[in-house]
């Protein structure tokens, strides 16, 4: 006697035309983000996998997929390019990964916006922009690989966030147009703070099809590193560059030692136990940018062109946000990292307090940005040599007692990610409108957890 037919097995001779992922290695890796940067998530999600991958092309194969699954009750777990850190893509329940990179096409640029499906890649949707003299207002460190739906459902900020703020600071994404999950998937236009209802929520309550995003005036931007000998002076130059009004700037971070000991690829030019302040800046900013360097007493030790820079294909963009992390963690496998939030005004005094307080444990790196209030201060990124997951949990604790904002990178839960607490009606309501079955990524959310 034949056993009964799969759901997925069942999904599979309903869109033969598919293009379909059955092979277990490869479901295994596309299954799996970077949540291996947490040796908590390492330990919870590794064994987790889909039962089938699926990499449709056009919205009519996204429709025929999601309405079948909805029909047959398989969950969904929505994928880019998997460059997220919290097993956004990791799914609990198995069912299928909808890998979303094959839907990738250019939409439209215009003065001040573009508008692409969910799965282009950010460095290609900016190789569109740029013959305009336009660039993305918000880049990850993994700009080369990162989706703009990947980028929207499970990023915060990046490379141009101290001018523009976070993703989700209000006219960075301007709409998008979104799938509900039903046996009949409905097309639905979201615009302004309604679209921002789907940001950083993992693709847990609603299928991105397109967004909509601003865009910022590109320059010519110079690459630098200044290193000094002394932390205060070098966050100190840091701070007054990211506060220089009249200098144009992309990015600024900051690399306490010895956080640049760990970044072997640019070791020529960061000295032993230094700290460093890594920039772009327009070029027509150098001289005075260099006139502040050399105020506070640092020395630059590496200076790139866009030319250069374009010529060599290395940016030092790929040394910045998480990438300072992946970059460590090859040196030094014990490392993990936390993700901090500083006050407006108050933040070099913690950051400063911080450095002494888990000197040697917690190693500072820092990433100027502007709030949503457009106010500028520091998101951290700090590396953490990692013993005991009931340490973690208190240099956690000894944190937010101190007014220090901790989104917690080592929970698979996205409320716990925010510190705890029930989701926003407006959520809820979101989640409840284009997720009626509870289909999308299941687990992820407390208020709808996995089904048996």
């Amino acid at each position: 006697m034949n056993a009964p037919m799969t759901s997925i097995e069942r999904l599979h001779l309903e869109l033969p035309e598919l293009d379909w992922i059955t092979d277990p290695s490869r479901i295994a890796r596309l299954s799996q983000d970077f949540a291996w940067f947490s040796p908590v998530l390492d330990r919870q999600l590794k064994d987790k996998r889909a039962d089938a991958v699926v990499r449709p092309r056009t919205e009519d194969e996204i429709r025929a997929l999601v309405g079948a699954c909805a029909r047959l009750g398989v969950p969904i777990t929505i994928r880019g390019s998997g460059t997220g850190n919290y097993g956004q893509t990791t799914p609990l329940a198995g069912g299928v990964v909808l890998d979303m990179t094959g839907y990738n096409a250019l939409q439209w640029v215009r003065p001040g916006v573009a508008r692409a499906q969910a799965g282009i890649r950010l460095g290609e949707l900016e190789k569109h922009t740029r013959p305009s003299g336009q660039e993305l207002r918000c880049i990850p460190s993994t700009y080369r690989s990162a989706t703009l739906g990947g980028l929207f459902g499970g990023g915060f900020g990046g490379v141009g966030s101290i001018n523009y703020g976070p993703l989700g600071a209000p006219g960075n994404v301007l709409g998008l147009r979104a799938m509900t999950i039903e046996p009949e998937p409905q097309i639905v236009e979201l615009r302004g703070a309604e679209a921002m209802r789907m940001h950083h929520l993992w693709g847990t309550n609603g299928l991105v099809l397109e967004l909509e995003v601003a865009l910022a005036p590109a320059h010519p931007w110079l690459e630098s590193l200044v290193v000094f000998d002394a932390f205060a002076p070098a966050l100190a130059f840091a701070d007054a560059l990211a506060h220089a009004p009249g200098i144009v700037k992309r990015e600024v971070a900051f690399f306490a030692s010895p956080v640049p000991d760990h970044l072997a690829q640019l070791a020529e030019h960061l000295p032993q136990g230094c700290h460093a302040v890594l920039s772009l800046v327009a070029e027509s900013s150098e001289d005075p940018m260099r006139a502040l360097a050399e105020a506070h007493g640092g020395r630059m030790t590496y200076r790139k062109t866009a030319e250069e820079v374009k010529k060599s294909n290395r940016t030092l963009m790929e040394f910045t946000w998480n990438h300072t992390t992946l970059h460590a963690l090859k040196v030094d496998k014990s490392l993990t990292y936390l993700q901090s939030s500083f006050v407006p005004g108050r933040h070099v005094a913690q950051i400063t307090e911080m450095e002494q307080l888990f000197a040697g444990e917690v190693l500072m790196h820092v990433e100027f940005l502007r709030n949503l209030d457009g106010l500028l201060t520091c998101s951290a990124l700090q590396l953490v040599r990692f013993t005991t997951e009931e340490r973690l949990d208190e240099i956690i604790r000894m944190h937010r007692e101190r007014g220090v904002r901790i989104n917690n990178p080592h929970v698979f839960i996205v409320e716990d990610g925010k510190a705890g607490g029930a989701l926003p009606p407006e959520i809820v309501e979101m989640k409840t409108r284009f997720d009626p079955r509870g289909l999308l990524n299941p687990g992820k959310l407390r208020d709808w957890p996995v089904k048996p």
